[in-house]
C-alpha cells in the first residue's frame, strides 16, 4: 500500500528538523548571550550623577592602567620612538576603545588651545599646565562635559617613558591621558546592582 504524505505532515516534518538543527547549533550560547545583553541593556536603569561619575573613575583607572601598560610595551621595544604616542598605532588601544565606546588620547601642553576640545578641557588642562610649571600636586579628574559625554584625565609622571618620548617641550615635560566617555553607553553597561 502506498501512502502518501499530506502537505500537513510534510510541513510537521520540516519544522521539526528546523527545530532539531537549530537546537543543535553550536551558535546557540553566543546567540542567547547577545540576547540576553540585549535585554539587560533595555532595562530601564536607575542611575544618579554621583554612580555616573564614580563609575567613570574607576573605569578611567583601570583603563589607564591596562593603555599605560601597552604603550610602554611599544615605547620600551623602541626607545625614542615617538610614533606610539599617536595612539592609532597600537592595535590593543584600538580594541579598548571599540570594547567600551571610548576615545583615548594622550594631551600635551600644546593642546591648551586646540579647537578641538571642549572649552572645559582646554581650562582644565591649562591648570595641569600650570601645576606642572610650578611642580605642584597633578591628580586624576572626570568632569562633566555636556547632557553626554564624560571626560578622565590622569597625568603621566614627568620620570615616565611616556613623558618623556611623547612630551612637546622638553623643558616642561607634560603628558596627560584623556578618556572621553559616552554616558549613554556607561549607563548601558553599567550594573547598577553593583552601584547601592
Amino acid at each position: 500500500m502506498n501512502r502518501i504524505f499530506s502537505p500537513f505532515a510534510f510541513l510537521l516534518s520540516l519544522l521539526f528538523l528546523l527545530l532539531f538543527e537549530s537546537a543543535c547549533s553550536p551558535d546557540q550560547n553566543q546567540n542567547t548571550k547577545e540576547l540576553a545583553q540585549e535585554m539587560n541593556d533595555r532595562k530601564i536603569k536607575r542611575v544618579t550623577n554621583v554612580q555616573l561619575t564614580t563609575t567613570v573613575d574607576e573605569w578611567g583607572k583601570a583603563l589607564i592602567l591596562t593603555t599605560r601598560k601597552a604603550l610602554t610595551r611599544e615605547l620600551t621595544k623602541k626607545p625614542g620612538d615617538s610614533t606610539f604616542c599617536n595612539l592609532e598605532n597600537i592595535p590593543a588601544i584600538q580594541k579598548l576603545e571599540k570594547q567600551y565606546a571610548i576615545t583615548i588620547d594622550l594631551l600635551k601642553a600644546k593642546d591648551v588651545t586646540n579647537p578641538a576640545l571642549d572649552p572645559k578641557e582646554r581650562d582644565l588642562l591649562g591648570a595641569y599646565v600650570y601645576n606642572a610649571q610650578n611642580k605642584l600636586e597633578q591628580n586624576d579628574n572626570v568632569q562633566k562635559l555636556n547632557d553626554t559625554l564624560f571626560v578622565y584625565n590622569s597625568p603621566v609622571a614627568t620620570d615616565d617613558i611616556i613623558c618623556k618620548t611623547c612630551t612637546d617641550n622638553a623643558t616642561l615635560p607634560f603628558v596627560i591621558w584623556r578618556i572621553v566617555f559616552n554616558k549613554r553607553e556607561v549607563i548601558r553597561r553599567v550594573n547598577p546592582k553593583k552601584l547601592k
